[in-house]
């Protein structure tokens, strides 16, 4: 198994995990595509079935002039409903002549010609969502067609499966693309459905971890949960989708659309506009065109954000960059305005000359002593790139953690999701409550989502003796933990050892504080 040494984190990253009930993950597609996350327009949010060739020929006009393909958005794609019910006497998809009287050939000539790319739409099933005719058994001929056509992008929905597992028939896809020679970026679209983060890297660029996004709040909120927690699944080529951006539709406020361009760059997801771009508003617009929260989303180092600390609906977030600094949203999920702070040690960042704050919506430029902190109003979020000091790590590995001289794996017993569970030793199982990640910020969390927790030392306290628990994530020095290349795990605030009390090698043995001896009861390994 991997030591958890300073060099093993890092080589963590790229080593693939064992899933339980899976294979290991795979390595990614190696494709040369989306070595950042994606960005594009796709029709469906705004449109439904009612696309049409004189509608992407638009779309792809105002992307060229408004200012969104000078910010990189380069993929123009067509969702479902662009074809005929019945294919041709090859066995060939038909592009609906009255929809798309040029054909989809025609079609991806002109956006071509703007210097942009043409994504199309298809489906791993018998039949796409909208009832015409799917690739399931016809993978080949469907991707030398596309190929044929000039299509530079592949979304793969998921309907009409016949029940077939989601990894064989987005693999056969996979190997039907690849076939063809042509550069297709890959986006799996199953839904989040059999955990597709543990597999989608070796099948495709992207995944959807999640069903289908609307234009809503509630909506937007429950996908980030769904979404923050998988981090560790992506990176550059392979990267988690939580959907289409709803920016610019339906009840969405300014600060909701706002937080959902904030968080979907903090995440590293793919930006795909969703509205009607040739009549977008400047307020849809500004936020789409953003381009210091686009550099965070396309940042080459391909770090997803991860949760920080949340409290009572009150989220903070920090992404590493490729260039040292880190990148922090502050997310209000709440109906009311409100404070949220944090610190430049929570974040990853170390060093006493200060720190710049650059806030990523306004441009203004501040500076610190270590305390970021914003009034950040209901459903909005604050987002701030910080620079100077030093990164603590900036890297996160994810898996079980060994005790090294029982043999078992730190546990939270009986999967609890309450706040003040003492951890525990226990049989490896690969459990959700034996899979922990040691995050840029230090700390050392079970779960994702809104269950979330961190490991956590009792009530502040730095004797030895002190329990150690679950507790929810805040960034406090109680809740960060030091990987030492000994193999040990030490308390940034109290110095103590990560160790597992009497040295038993019994199920349902506790972990506790205790000062670091060097025993094998006080050895972890993440692997």
């Amino acid at each position: 198994m991997l030591a958890l040494t300073l060099a093993g984190l890092l080589l963590a990253l790229f080593i693939p995990l064992l899933v339980p009930g899976t294979a290991p993950r795979a390595a990614a597609l190696g494709n040369g595509l989306a070595p950042t996350p994606q960005m594009g327009f796709n029709d469906w949010n705004a449109y439904g079935c009612n696309v049409s060739e004189s509608l992407i020929k638009s779309t792809a006009l105002a992307m060229h002039n408004n200012g969104m393909q000078t910010a990189g958005y380069s993929y123009v794609n067509i969702d479902d409903c662009w074809m005929t019910h019945s294919r041709d006497a090859a066995g060939r998809l038909v592009p609906d002549p009255a929809k798309f009287p040029d054909g989809i050939s025609g079609t991806a000539s002109y956006v071509h010609s703007l210097g942009l790319k043409l994504g199309i739409y298809e489906d791993a099933g018998t039949a796409t969502c909208a009832g015409y005719p799917g690739s399931l058994g016809h993978e080949t001929t469907d991707a030398q067609t596309f190929a044929s056509w000039g299509v530079d992008y592949l979304k793969y929905d998921n309907c009409n499966n016949t029940g077939v597992p989601a990894q064989t028939r987005y693999t056969a896809m996979r190997d039907a693309l690849a076939s063809t020679g042509r550069p297709i970026l890959f986006s799996l679209c199953n839904w989040g459905q059999e955990n597709v983060w543990t597999w989608g890297a070796g099948v495709g660029n992207s995944w959807r971890t999640t069903g289908d996004i609307n234009a809503s709040f509630s909506s937007m909120l429950s996908i980030f949960h769904s979404n923050v927690g998988l981090a560790s699944y992506a990176g550059p080529g392979h990267w988690n989708d939580p959907d289409m951006l709803e920016v610019g539709n339906g009840s969405l406020t300014a600060a909701e659309s706002q937080s959902e361009f904030s968080l979907w760059a903090e995440m590293a997801a793919p930006l795909i506009a969703g509205t009607n771009v040739a009549s977008a508003s400047a307020a849809t617009l500004s936020v789409l065109t953003n381009s210091r929260v686009i550099a965070v989303d396309q940042d080459s180092l391909g770090k997803q954000g991860t949760m920080v600390s949340t409290s009572n609906g009150l989220d903070v977030l920090a992404k590493p960059l490729a260039n040292g600094d880190v990148s922090v949203a502050l997310f209000n999920e709440t109906g009311s305005a409100a404070t949220i702070s944090t610190t430049a040690a929570a974040i990853g960042k170390t060093g006493s000359s200060g720190y710049t704050l650059t806030d990523l919506w306004s441009g203004a430029v501040s500076s610190t002593a270590g305390t970021i902190s914003a009034s950040v109003p209901a459903h909005g979020t604050a987002m701030y790139r910080v620079a100077g000091g030093s990164s603590g790590g900036g890297t996160s590995a994810t898996g079980e953690i060994h005790a090294v001289g029982a043999g078992k794996c730190l546990d939270v017993p009986n999967s609890s999701t309450t706040a003040g569970t003492q951890v525990d030793i226990w049989s490896c199982g690969g459990g959700s409550n034996q899979i922990w990640t040691h995050t840029a910020a230090n700390q050392l969390s079970v779960y994702s989502g809104s269950s979330q927790l961190c490991l956590d030392a009792y009530n502040n306290q730095t004797s030895a003796g002190t329990k150690v628990e679950t507790w929810p994530c805040n960034g406090q020095p109680n809740q960060q933990w030091t990987v030492n290349s000994d193999g040990s795990i030490t308390g940034v605030q109290s110095g103590l050892c990560l160790d597992v009390t009497g040295a038993s090698t019994a199920n349902g043995a506790l972990a506790e504080l205790w000062t670091c001896n060097g025993g094998s009861n006080q050895q972890w390994t993440l692997g």
